[in-house]
């Protein structure tokens, strides 16, 4: 049973150079799971809010590849405010999270590594819900 405490900023190296920088992560190296989707969110309109669900099994790295964008993680007894601005700092999402986004300032990329394809019976897209199962499963541990 995962809470927010166990969603944290990964650093990613980054290697720099006359040229620019970059940053590499890779599968069970400095991710601890296999990318199996890749998506991103762009021309988000400032004051728009995204998100607004939790995942089963999904587990998550999230970058600010452009810009910035605030995630609110829950975890059903705590939310916790994560500000993300900078492309060599990943957000691990955790399952069993809430998560919902904001504060996305004008040219943001979000970048999504996920360790599942698309499922939506991995979603769970109503707050009661996630209620009831984080209840259910805090019984069972």
């Amino acid at each position: 049973m995962f809470s927010v405490d166990d969603c944290k900023i990964i650093e990613v190296p980054v290697v720099h150079t006359e040229a620019g920088n970059i940053s590499v992560l890779e599968n069970q190296e400095n991710i601890p799971f296999d990318v199996k989707r890749i998506y991103y969110l762009y021309d988000v309109p400032m004051g728009s809010e995204r998100g607004g669900h939790a995942h089963y099994e999904l587990q998550q790295y999230v970058i600010a590849a452009s810009g910035s964008f605030t995630f609110v993680l829950d975890d059903g007894c705590r939310k916790k405010e994560i500000f993300l601005n900078h492309p060599n700092k990943a957000l691990h999402i955790v399952p069993g999270i809430w998560r919902e986004m904001k504060d996305f300032s004008s040219g943001s990329v979000c970048v999504v590594l996920a360790s599942l394809k698309y499922s939506e019976s991995d979603y769970i897209r109503d707050y009661k819900s996630f209620i009831k199962y984080k209840n259910e499963k805090s019984r069972k541990y």
